[in-house]
């Protein structure tokens, strides 16, 4: 059986951005993704981390990681906005075969409680 390929696209954000603007490009990213009819399978915040070399002066950068799904025509979409933003420095799109990513549980949100695992150990006699 063979897996549907997704996409997954790394960027890294400027540093000195305020968090109120990194969320604004997280959701316009994310809704490029859907105007160009693909599907959004996980979006994640990695955090301001430490470039291995630096890009453009500066020496940390805000990941974020984005999943998605469709026919490969958003790719283009995205990374020519992305090229053409001056707050991405770097960014990189992998094609993944494979199994889709996990469903993550987005905080705030319930999530269904595992069943309590019981466990009826007799003790062992010495």
């Amino acid at each position: 059986m063979t897996q549907q390929p997704y996409y997954e696209t790394m960027y890294i954000l400027r540093p000195d951005i305020p968090e109120e603007e990194v969320e604004s490009h997280v959701t316009k990213y994310r809704d490029m993704i859907v105007e160009a009819g693909a599907e959004v399978l996980d979006n994640q915040m990695r955090g301001k981390r430490r470039l291995a070399y630096p890009i453009a002066k500066h020496k940390e950068g805000i990941y974020v990681q984005l999943s998605h799904n469709g026919d490969g025509q958003q790719v283009g979409v995205i990374e020519k906005a992305m090229r053409l933003s001056e707050d991405v420095i770097r960014y990189l799109t992998v094609k993944q075969e494979g199994p889709l990513p996990a469903p993550r549980v987005v905080p705030g949100t319930e999530a269904p409680a595992p069943a309590p695992a019981t466990e009826n150990k007799e003790p062992e006699a010495s």
